[in-house]
């Protein structure tokens, strides 16, 4: 399985507009963070989980040329904005892009774009399939993917465990930690080190990774007000590793062979 890190960054991305911080100025492509979203691709299958406002450069960036399923997490700005230009891979693969997501943000989905849910249809418009989902595993072709309730402050979102890997993001709460033990890999928010009304904290995370004992640990969706990649990364505990797009990982037999 190889799972390639889009973007890692905030619903602001970093840099943010107009900030002069030292992150935000910094030379570093690791400290540079479109907003977050993964690739998973395992069983001849392409998997993306959310598709926010950079997905056009992120595709292009990582040279994808199908997706066999897109799956999102919630209907924040952040995690669907991008979803209109799903319409290069419907004219590509020749078909609709199925979208896998709750009922909520179906809802969300069809007021968004509501001309690709239109009666009369403009030509060209993306062509997408939703799928709703819940608590319950389902399955891309033979891909089991298991869903993980979490919550982003008070609203009910979804991570998931992806062949003894998880991804959660823009959470503070986790309903059910045992999903998550033993895992490979967790893939976890942390937003900054000052505690935050929706998101783990970096002490929040370290705390829960430390719980559910992963063999390895990515840090996702971390703000500019994190510090510096480089220096940050030197205070993590050693099966912890901060994330940065464009970040691939290869496993094979729940080990880790290639990361760069």
């Amino acid at each position: 399985m190889k799972i390639t890190f889009l973007g890692t960054g905030t619903s602001q991305g970093v840099p943010v507009i107009a900030c002069k911080c030292k992150v935000c100025n910094s030379t570093n492509t690791k400290d540079k963070r479109l907003r977050s979203s993964v690739l998973f691709e395992l069983s001849g299958q392409i998997i993306l989980i959310d598709a926010g406002p950079d997905f056009r450069q992120q595709m292009l960036r990582a040279k994808v040329e199908k997706l066999d399923a897109v799956i999102l997490t919630h209907e924040h700005k952040d995690h669907i904005g991008g979803l209109d230009d799903v319409r290069a891979l419907n004219y590509v693969m020749k078909k609709a892009c199925d979208i896998y997501a709750e009922k909520r943000v179906h809802t969300a989905l069809k007021r968004e774009y509501s001309y690709v849910f239109a009666e009369l249809k403009y030509p060209g418009i993306p062509k997408m399939n939703l799928h709703e989902i819940n608590d319950e595993v389902f399955y891309i072709g033979s891909i089991k993917i298991e869903p993980v309730r979490i919550f982003h402050h008070k609203l009910p979102i979804l991570g998931f465990k992806i062949d003894n890997c998880a991804y959660l993001t823009d959470t503070n709460r986790v309903e059910d930690l045992t999903k998550l033990y033993n895992l490979d890999i967790l893939i976890i928010n942390a937003l900054r080190k000052e505690k935050h009304i929706s998101h783990f904290s970096l002490e929040e995370s370290l705390e829960l990774i430390k719980k559910v004992k992963p063999k390895k640990a990515f840090l996702t969706h971390v703000s500019h007000l994190m510090g510096l990649h480089d220096l940050e990364s030197k205070e993590l505990p050693e099966n912890v590793f901060f994330a940065y797009d464009e970040l691939e990982i290869e496993i094979n037999n729940g080990e880790i062979i290639r990361m760069e």
